[in-house]
């Protein structure tokens, strides 16, 4: 089965944007640091580079090595509305969680007006290439979403915002993740890959 990964750039305070989305103040250190720690970050999950920038970030014609998927929030899609984007990953099936929008905003992107976790959980159950997931935001969506969260990707930046939306913003929840590995960079950032550990025999999943 397919898993569900929040791939998400995040501040020392937990915040993934700021009050009103703004996303311009993690810091990405000198010119030589920031473009050794994208071309690092994009090597390894490069269809998470938006569709119109991957030329300039040399992943144009790079396949998809861990998601086919995405699944976002009306916030986070809506960073690329208000430039007039309206598929930011054509190269993936993109799904927009929103009461709101309308639905016939593009054909390459599905709104999904209902239930997060129905959505999820009839894609990880779908047969495909294998590949998985990526939840790219917001809070609220990942407060929904994650008793199906089974892996988080963690870019940590060295910086406190001090408000904003938080990582995960749901009702009060306490859930377990392992680390399984990190790696820290000359910029400051720190990406933590974490694991929902794996259910005990009888137990069902761990929470």
């Amino acid at each position: 089965m397919r898993k569900l990964v929040y791939y998400i750039a995040v501040s020392l305070d937990g915040r993934i944007a700021g009050p009103d989305g703004e996303f311009g103040f993690f810091p990405q250190g000198d010119e030589q640091q920031a473009a050794a720690y994208a071309a690092w970050v994009n090597s390894l999950y490069p269809e998470t580079v938006p569709t119109a920038y991957r030329a300039a970030a040399d992943v144009a014609e790079a396949p998809n090595r861990r998601f086919d998927t995405v699944v976002m929030g009306l916030g986070t899609y809506r960073l690329s509305l208000d430039h007039g984007v309206t598929s930011p990953y054509a190269h993936l099936r993109q799904y927009v969680v929103s009461s709101t929008l309308a639905p016939d905003t593009d054909p390459a992107v599905t709104v999904v007006p209902g239930d997060p976790l129905a959505l999820v959980r009839g894609l990880k159950a779908e047969a495909g290439s294998g590949l998985d997931i990526w939840l790219c935001g917001g809070g609220r969506l990942a407060g929904a979403l994650l008793p199906e969260i089974d892996e988080l990707l963690i870019k940590t930046y060295p910086v406190v915002a001090g408000a904003g939306i938080p990582l995960v913003d749901g009702a009060f929840d306490p859930t377990v993740f392992d680390v399984a590995e990190r790696t820290a960079f000359p910029n400051g950032v720190t990406l933590t890959r974490l694991i929902r550990p794996a259910p005990q025999a009888g137990t069902g999943r761990d929470r």
